[in-house]
Order: structure tokens, then C-alpha cells, then sequence
């Protein structure tokens, strides 16, 4: 026989069973959803935190008081809040140590649930105030659609003026041209010189509901203290972006005189730090679902395997009948293993597609974008093969050798 002959064979001894062949494939089901959906789920919310955490510039990495992602004990959690804040000081002597180094030193401060008021309009009291230098428009892609950004010398002069980002612009200025008009934060009024592009929604939370002032006039509004600065360092280019990681932790470490063999009393933030981060988070869940669904196809491939001696013995006689007729042992193995592989390939197609379905279903409640796992998809069903072939050998191998007379004389 050839191998198509003995596949449609193999097919169609599944069809005659449609119950026993279901009922099969169910283990093979959950198993394969388990996977695949979970890591579905994940892959979205990595989608979705990549292009939050990447928002600062190409070859860019950033020093900053907080880790982007805090955990560890209450001891160290409370000794970073102990941490002294970085200040403009130690900004201006960093940048000065790289100005040979690096392309670009930026330093920006925070506040959040500001309210900008315009006219008889003001938006909600949840919007980002940045104090910045000029330097941290390029090292965090903040990119001015409308106006200009400030410059060094505005910052030095202390200048009120301001960059709105894209929400409050629209929010504020639906029919207006916002550039050179007049908004109050906090009871300052400032003069609108830019507004920025869009950038987006991360986790569903707008990245464009802030507005950036001069680092200067910041400082002029708030004080100096209990605001520490986030410094932004720009490399020229690849090559050069982990030397100059470690150089200026080595330069800051100075600044701040930081004892020889002590922690950093800051954190060095890079996109590809953040990540690391949160694949150590995510990897246990994956370890765990993993686990399950292992578990759940150990016991579809037992079900498989008592399944096909089921059949072996039912078909005893046939068997006995094809190799009578001149049907060899591989034709006969082959078409037991096309079976258990069938079984299992028709249940991963099904726990792949319902849990792609349910995972994306799942990420949509928290905002994060549909994503199609392909790397998962191509190990679920290279699991189904395995199973497959693993639990599918034995029966096949028991039907090939079975004794063409006895099987004949079989009731």
C-alpha cells in the first residue's frame, strides 16, 4: 500500500468512531488551550509594556531615584524610599564628566494630577507636569508637531512658557490655535510655545496627558526640594551604549560618593533592563501553566494510548485480514501512528484556536493589544506530534505483529 492509501484508511477508521475519536481528542484540548492561552495573555501584556518602557530614545538609558519595577522585601523596599533624591547639582556635574562621552545629558522632574485651566475651560486634575532641559525632547522621542521646543537659553532665563502634549491641546483648544496663548497651572500662567505628537495609549492610559515646562522655572514654582531628577543619557550609537552605561554609573557613583563594595543608591533604567524585569515576573506564571497543561497531555496521551488498544483489539480481525491480502507490518504501523497523530493534531488545531481566542479575549480587559503567539502555536503543535508518536508507537507496534492466522481466527 502506498502511504496517501494508508492514510485516507487511517482517516477514515477515525470517522467511523466520531464519539471515542472526540472524547480522544478532548484531553488533547485542554492541554494545548492551557498553553496557549496563558501565553497568549502574556505575550500581549509584554506587546503593551515594550512599547510603554521604549519610550525613552534610541540608545538611550536613564538614572533615576525609583526602580522602574519595585519588588523584594519591605526592608528593601524601605531603604529605597530612603534613598537621597538626585538633584540638578549632581545633573550638571554628570553631564559636564560626559560631555565627551555621550551625545546628549537631559534631566527632568515630575508631578502628577496637575490641572490646566484656559479660559472658562480646564481639564481633569490628572495631568503630568515635567520641569525640563532641552536635552530630554530627544532622549525620551518627544517630538513637537506644532510651535518649537525651548531652548538652553529660555531655560537659563527662567523663561514661563510651556509644550503641551497632544491630549490637553485638544482638550483645551478644539477650534483654537494653541500656540502663543496663555494657560495657568497651578496658578502660574505660562505661555504655550509647542505641542507635542501624539505618542499613544499604554494599558489604555494615555501617554499624552502631560505638559513640559523649563527644568528652571520648575524649580522656580516648586523648590528644590523632594523633587529628585531623572537624567536621560543619549550614546552616539550601539557600539558605544553598554560602555557608556558602566562609565556613567562609575561617574555617578563618585558624585554621589557611594563607598567601594556598597549598592548604588539610584537605578540605571534601560528598555532592555525593564524587560528583563518583567520576564522574571512572567516567567513563573508561564513555568506554571506549563506544568498544568504538561499534566493535563500526560493524561491525554495515556487516553490515547488505551484508546488505540481498544481499537487494536476490536480490529484484530481486519487486521488479520489486510495482512492475509498482503498488507506489511509498516503499512499496518503507519496507519495506527497516522491515527494517534491525527487525534492529537485535530485537538491542538482546536486548543490553539480557542485559546488564541480566549487569551486575546482575557488581554482586551486590560487594554493591551491582540497579539498571535506563532512561537507557542509552533510548540503546541510539535507537543501534539510528540504525543502522538510517543503514545501511539506502542499500539502500532502491537497491530504490526500481530500473527495474521490468530488475528483471522479472532471473534
Amino acid at each position: 500500500m502506498k502511504l496517501f492509501q494508508v492514510v485516507v484508511v487511517a482517516l477514515s477508521s477515525l470517522r467511523a468512531n466520531k464519539l471515542r475519536s472526540a472524547l480522544t481528542i478532548l484531553g488533547i484540548v485542554v492541554g494545548i488551550f492551557s498553553i496557549i492561552a496563558v501565553s497568549t495573555v502574556i505575550a500581549m501584556l509584554q506587546t503593551s509594556i515594550e512599547e510603554g518602557v521604549s519610550a525613552l530614545g534610541k540608545n538611550t538609558f536613564q538614572l533615576q531615584k525609583w526602580p522602574s519595577v519595585q519588588t523584594g522585601s519591605a526592608e528593601e523596599r524601605a531603604m529605597i524610599r530612603n534613598r537621597r533624591d538626585i538633584t540638578l547639582e549632581e545633573y550638571s556635574r554628570l553631564k559636564d564628566k560626559l560631555q565627551n562621552d555621550a551625545k546628549m545629558v537631559g534631566g527632568e522632574l515630575w508631578r502628577f494630577g496637575r490641572r490646566v485651566k484656559y479660559e472658562n475651560k480646564e481639564t481633569n486634575p490628572n495631568v503630568h507636569l515635567s520641569g525640563c532641559t532641552p536635552e530630554a525632547f530627544p532622549n525620551n522621542s518627544w517630538n513637537v508637531e506644532d510651535g518649537r521646543e525651548f531652548n538652553q537659553r529660555e531655560v537659563d532665563g527662567y523663561e514661563r512658557i510651556i509644550v503641551l502634549g497632544r491630549d490637553v491641546a485638544n482638550s483645551l483648544f478644539e477650534f483654537v490655535d494653541p500656540i502663543g496663548e496663555e494657560v495657568w497651572v497651578d496658578g502660574h500662567k505660562l505661555k504655550i510655545i509647542g505641542v507635542l505628537e501624539k505618542q499613544g495609549a499604554f494599558f489604555g492610559n494615555s501617554q499624552d496627558n502631560f505638559v513640559i515646562i523649563p527644568v528652571t522655572t520648575f524649580q522656580a514654582f516648586y523648590g528644590a526640594r523632594r523633587n529628585s531628577v531623572n537624567i536621560t543619557i543619549q550614546a552616539y550609537e550601539r557600539d558605544s551604549y553598554d560602555d557608556l552605561i558602566e562609565t556613567t554609573e562609575g561617574y555617578f557613583r563618585t558624585i554621589r560618593k557611594v563607598p567601594a563594595g556598597e549598592q548604588n543608591d539610584f537605578e540605571v533604567r534601560s528598555n532592555e533592563q525593564v524587560l528583563k524585569q518583567i520576564n522574571e515576573i512572567t516567567a513563573g506564571v508561564r513555568i506554571g501553566a506549563f506544568v498544568i497543561a504538561a499534566i493535563a497531555l500526560l493524561a491525554a496521551g495515556v487516553g490515547i494510548m488505551n484508546i488505540m488498544l481498544v481499537s487494536v483489539t476490536e480490529r484484530t480481525k481486519e487486521i488479520g485480514i489486510r495482512k492475509s491480502i498482503g498488507a506489511k507490518r509498516r503499512n499496518i504501523l503507519v496507519q495506527f501512528l497516522v491515527e494517534a497523530i491525527t487525534l492529537c493534531i485535530f485537538g491542538g488545531i482546536i486548543g490553539i484556536i480557542l485559546g488564541v481566542a480566549t487569551g486575546n479575549l482575557a488581554g482586551s480587559f486590560l487594554n493591551a493589544s491582540a497579539v498571535l503567539p506563532m512561537d507557542w502555536i509552533v510548540i503546541g503543535v510539535g507537543l501534539c506530534v510528540l504525543i502522538g508518536v510517543l503514545f501511539g508507537t506502542y499500539p502500532a507496534y502491537k497491530a504490526s505483529n500481530l500473527d495474521p492466522i490468530e488475528a483471522l481466527r479472532y471473534e
